[in-house]
């Protein structure tokens, strides 16, 4: 397992607001990237492609924004 430098292509943009997991990034470790990539498997090196954060300080601010959304998304519904 070693980049082979296809990642490139891939490669993602930080995103302004609004952190990079949740807007559906993915982190490959071997190749020491984001990128936006629909699979579970880097398609440069073929390691698994991390999905979410691992700080817990991350990991809590991604937690409480899928509940507004999910929040959100229920009043939608109500209104409708």
């Amino acid at each position: 397992m070693v980049c082979k430098g296809i990642c490139i292509r891939h490669k993602a943009h930080k995103p302004v607001g609004d952190g990079r997991y949740a807007t559906g990034q993915k982190r490959c470790q071997v190749c020491e990237i984001f990128l936006n990539w629909n699979g579970l498997w880097c398609p440069c090196c073929g390691y698994r492609l991390r999905t979410k954060p691992r700080n817990i300080k991350y990991k809590a601010k991604l937690h409480e924004n899928k509940k507004v959304a999910e929040i959100q998304e229920l009043l939608l519904k109500e209104h409708q």
